[in-house]
């Protein structure tokens, strides 16, 4: 197993801790930063959720710079993502954080997309991850981190980070998920 994918495999095993250390209550307390009171637990998750984000950077890059790209890694680097993002906001949706709602369509985005590249590869075509794609990972990235962080560094602005983030994030999942069916139609329709 190549390096790339050693990190991939890394943040699919962070997940389980990250769900962990946010879900059950070891009695940490809170910690005080700039006034602002934030749970250890979210403190300490946020820093875990962010670690595992950035190694999906840190991987890719190795991958391409080294020319180390692998269909395992092809197939597991999109799947990480996915389960990462969507335990953070099933639990943030638990938490009354993220509406319930919000949650279902950036899940299904990724399912219908997902459903989508099967399709696309089962026609011999693959296509990467667009630049919209790329947007909409990192709005989300963005918005759970901040809803995890409480909003610090940012909680003196009139306006909640974490909740513009989403909305940012909500808009390019749906933007982002109509693109790439519409720019795949043809083989879309082709299969049907």
């Amino acid at each position: 197993m190549n390096l790339p994918n050693k990190i991939t495999v890394s943040r699919v095993c962070l997940i389980p801790l990250f769900m962990i250390v946010v879900l059950i209550d070891f009695g940490w307390g809170n910690v005080t930063l700039l006034g602002d009171s934030i749970p250890v637990n979210h403190l300490v998750g946020a820093a875990i959720f962010i670690l595992a984000s950035v190694t999906d950077f840190i991987d890719g890059h190795f991958a391409r710079k080294y020319n180390l790209v692998t269909n395992f890694g092809k197939f597991l680097d999109p799947l990480a993502d996915k389960l990462l993002v969507s335990s953070a906001l099933i639990i943030l949706t638990d938490f009354h954080y993220v509406p319930a709602w919000i949650t279902i369509v950036i899940i299904s985005r990724e399912f219908a997309v997902t459903g989508l590249r099967m399709i696309l590869a089962g026609s011999g075509e693959v296509h990467a991850a667009a630049m919209l794609g790329k947007i909409k990972t990192w709005a989300q990235i963005v918005a759970i981190s901040a809803y995890f962080l409480h909003d610090f560094p940012l909680n003196f602005l009139p306006f909640s980070i974490a909740d513009v983030s989403l909305w940012v994030a909500l808009f390019y999942t749906v933007y982002s998920g109509w693109d790439y069916f519409y720019k795949n139609r043809e083989v879309l329709i082709k299969s049907m």
